[in-house]
């Protein structure tokens, strides 16, 4: 028996909608600065995302044409607004890992800086001194 194609369609809808507002909790969490407080990584919100993709792929075009015209334009209007979150979310995702990792390497960098040998001048100069530690507390970077 095939089931009726507008439950379906109902059901991606409640579950984009959800998708949606924990992605928009994740991008306002990292603007705040806590990205501990990030919906998308509890195991609830990966397993919507995962019976979400199952569920679309479910969902042909003939059978959303078919549809009627107010549940298609509402699927086609949570479809839009999931990606445009869903881009956002990635956009702001990538630039904080941009800006952790340019940290990381200019943390290594001062650490490399500050290991390297002091250069003195003189007949026998003494290229064995370094200063002590991975990282130096309380230092500014």
């Amino acid at each position: 028996m095939i089931e009726p194609v507008e439950p379906k369609i109902e059901r991606v809808i409640l579950m984009a909608e959800r998708l949606i507002e924990a992605l928009e909790a994740d991008i306002a969490a990292l603007e705040r600065g806590k990205p501990s407080e990030m919906r998308t990584t509890h195991p609830e919100i990966q397993k919507l995302s995962a019976i979400y993709g199952k569920e679309a792929a479910g969902i042909s075009p003939d059978a959303a044409k078919a549809a009627p015209a107010p549940l298609r334009e509402t699927l086609m209007a949570v479809t839009r607004r999931f990606a445009e979150t869903l881009s956002r979310h990635a956009r702001i995702l990538i630039r904080v890992k941009n800006a952790s990792e340019g940290m990381i390497r200019s943390i290594a960098e001062e650490v490399d800086r500050r290991n390297a040998p002091t250069r003195t001048y003189g007949a026998k100069p003494d290229m064995t001194q370094k200063q002590p530690g991975a990282m130096i507390f309380n230092s500014v970077v």
